[in-house]
């Protein structure tokens, strides 16, 4: 059983080691967090595993706006860079958290058209799941974003 986990740790390491990230950020080691995801994306090359390529850009971009002073330019690049990877593997719930991600830095730099012309289209193609935070969260911005 050990040898099992310890297999399957390996074969899929990156979902822990991004909440571990996150975890870190809301500690208010930050730079920790980012460490741990620069890790992951050499990682991610070095083994080809791409699955969770998205989130852990995804992720580091929220981290960089958590940073004093916040990384507005890297952060934009990394939720560009996971919608862009979500996009290419089909995986809408990922492309959906970094577009959402990336349409709120949009508005609060005054954005609105591109952040809702990006969002809502993502927005529409669910069909079910509503009451998930990733779909709630981002009902709130395009209804935002259209005021």
């Amino acid at each position: 059983m050990v040898l099992l986990r310890e297999r399957a740790a390996q074969v899929f390491p990156f979902p822990h080691r991004i909440l571990q990230a996150e975890a870190e950020a809301e500690v208010g080691r930050v730079e920790a967090g980012l460490a741990i995801l620069d890790s992951q994306r050499v990682a991610i090359e070095r083994s080809g595993q791409r699955m969770f390529d998205a989130e852990v850009h995804r992720v580091r971009g929220e981290l960089l706006l958590r940073l004093e002073p916040a990384d507005i330019a890297g952060a934009e690049a990394s939720f560009t860079r996971a919608v862009e990877i979500a996009r290419l593997q089909h995986t809408k719930t990922f492309e959906l958290r970094a577009a959402t991600g990336l349409a709120r830095l949009w508005r609060k730099q005054g954005k609105r058209t591109e952040a809702h012309d990006l969002l809502a289209p993502i927005y529409g193609w669910f069909t079910e799941g509503f009451d998930t935070l990733d779909l709630m969260q981002a009902k709130s911005s395009p209804d935002e974003l259209a005021q």
